[in-house]
């Protein structure tokens, strides 16, 4: 096949289809008619991306007592003070108006109370319960409302697309377009546009056990440290405590059962069926999602275990019929597996869920490259060391609107096609088309994925000591010199799975080096990032987070810098006592 570029032209590029990307398309389409809009996804609009597997909720304020203060403070505090505090305000008070313009304007149907008016759930580690939701389904009735506005308006697409590279102007001042891999027939396509939206997600899938979809592979964050842009908080990465342990042998392993089961009063019990959380936190399973992954793993390290290595949750208790109506999905869910979770027990083990580093943007979601903007889960910032259940929908949603109405801004005042460098286009194209010149045995890249999950899981894990930390940076060097000697079978790039899995394994392994890196040089313990050497926090006053960028070389540059407390500082609330 030849390795000729099509060439595409578009206003207004947006890469990914989940929350974040929907509304940024619908929102730039209402600002700016007269634009040009692409969403360009890796699989089918609509029916991929982390969005959609959305289960728990959307936090908002909306209930009497509570307020866009308080959603903050719950937040800030949830960070463990290390959020972006500028960030973290637009999300808690966007998130109001976002609601309504779910509701009114989309159509989506909320779950109601008696009197009419939303109902909204506990999720852990807030001091209110205002997490809006659709049963245990409410990512589903986002996008299936947001892809029908999308579709409907005309909004340009290209579907199984796979975005492979930023592609900056020859001076390396602005962005000029994306590089991308038409899936369907292995073509490579240059997208010139004069904004490009990152809102691929994240996907923390190196990790043995995981919540997103295999396809998911942090795409958008090795795209943005090979082109060069920084990076922050990438060793925050929040494992979710109750996912799925159905076996080796399925895909359903990993799938989160929500954190409404234990706001509703789930109990979590070790191998032996003794509940454990009281021991570890006042709060019990109420906790925040970093302190129950901590006690679960505590637990299985122990060897307090059920059959297949983790521990059970257990709902019975709360009668069969009323787990059965609130929980639907996850009951069919888990039925699936052979658990009965409304009147049995279900065996679950923490899960790589949710990568609260990424990309530094500023609140109207623009970045360092002139052309480039952000928001959703390829962003840092917004949640700091530990993400509120809740807050990640909003987030996408949030940050997705700000993102298309201020691209549609910017491209009609001083937005232009940018020339692209055409020796970055033929770098990457030779570099991702290297795995075909190679020949090497069966299995190789299935070997290279199995030890990439192993290190993670068991040295850039839930707990994380020095020592490992090294070994982790070390395999994972090594492991990128194997995968670069692996080889794919054929000639015929379409629709071909094991040069998309090379190319996952690539990204994957330039992120997982930026979390150990990361990870490493925080010596402290903050929410998702816990060293078993350094076990103390640090004081709050003289927080800093993260900053890492990759450089031409491949080699990674950390820098520390300092919270800056815009709103409120360590001891103080903006909440009246």
């Amino acid at each position: 096949m030849s390795d000729a570029v099509r060439r595409v032209q578009t206003d207004i590029l947006i890469l990914g289809s989940g929350g974040a990307g929907l509304f940024a398309a619908l929102h730039a389409h209402r600002a700016a008619p007269e634009l040009h809009v692409t969403v360009a996804v890796k699989g089918l609009l609509g029916k991929c991306g982390c969005t959609r597997m959305v289960q728990g909720g959307y936090n908002v304020a909306l209930a009497p007592g509570d307020s866009v203060e308080r959603h903050f403070m719950d937040t800030i505090e949830g960070s463990k003070w290390l959020a972006d505090q500028d960030l973290a305000w637009t999300l808690c008070s966007t998130a109001v108006e976002r609601i309504r313009e779910l509701e009114n304007e989309l159509g989506c149907f909320f779950d109601r109370n008696p009197d009419g008016t939303v109902h909204q759930k506990a999720f852990a580690g807030q001091t209110f319960d205002r997490t809006v939701h659709k049963g245990d389904l409410t990512g589903i009735e986002i996008i299936n409302r947001l892809a029908e506005q999308v579709w409907a308006r005309g909004i340009a697409r290209l579907e199984e697309h796979r975005a492979i590279e930023l592609v900056r102007t020859p001076d390396g001042s602005a962005l000029a377009g994306v590089l991308m891999i038409d899936m369907r027939s292995g073509e490579f396509v240059f997208v010139q546009a004069r904004a490009v939206l990152l809102a691929t997600g994240g996907g923390p899938t190196m990790y043995r056990y995981h919540t997103p979809s295999g396809d998911k592979s942090c795409d958008g964050m090795a795209m943005a440290l090979r082109a060069g842009l920084p990076l922050r908080d990438m060793e925050m990465v929040q494992f979710h405590p109750t996912g799925l342990l159905a076996g080796p042998d399925t895909r359903m392993t990993g799938t989160v059962l929500e954190e409404g089961l234990r706001g509703a009063g789930g109990h979590l019990l070790n191998g032996a069926g003794e509940r454990f959380m009281q021991r570890v936190d006042a709060r019990a399973e109420r906790a925040t999602r970093d302190i129950v992954s901590r006690g679960i793993y505590a637990e299985m390290r122990a060897g307090r275990t059920t059959p297949s290595g983790g521990v059970w949750i257990s709902m019975s208790h709360l009668g069969p019929d009323n787990v059965r109506r609130q929980f639907k999905g996850m009951v069919e869910r888990c039925g699936d597996c052979g658990f009965d979770l409304a009147a049995g027990r279900v065996e679950v083990v923490p899960t790589a869920h949710y990568m609260m580093g990424g990309v530094v943007f500023a609140p109207d979601c623009s970045t360092p490259l002139p052309g480039l903007f952000a928001a959703g889960e390829d962003t840092g910032g917004v949640h700091g060391a530990n993400r509120l259940g809740g807050n990640g929908v909003a987030n996408s949603t949030v940050f997705g609107g700000i993102a298309g109405d201020r691209m549609a801004a910017w491209v009609r005042s001083e937005g232009t096609w940018q020339t692209p460098d055409e020796a970055v286009i033929q770098r990457s194209i030779a570099a991702h088309t290297a795995p075909f010149g190679r020949a090497t045995g069966p299995g190789a890249i299935e070997a290279v994925r199995d030890a990439i999950s192993n290190t993670m899981w068991d040295e850039v894990g839930i707990l994380r000591d020095a020592d490992g930390l090294r070994r982790a940076i070390a395999r994972l060097d090594a492991l990128d010199a194997e995968l670069q000697a692996c080889g794919v079978d054929g000639k015929d790039r379409a629709f071909h799975p094991g040069w998309h899995d090379w190319m996952n394994l690539r990204n994957l392994l330039q992120v997982s080096r930026t979390i150990a890196v990361s990870a490493l040089a925080r010596e402290d313990s903050r929410g998702a990032h816990y060293r078993e050497d350094f076990p103390e926090p640090g004081a709050m006053e003289d927080s800093s987070f993260i900053v890492v960028r990759q450089g031409a070389d491949g080699q990674l540059a950390l820098q520390r810098q300092p919270v800056r407390f815009s709103r409120v500082r360590p001891g103080q609330s903006l909440v009246a006592a």
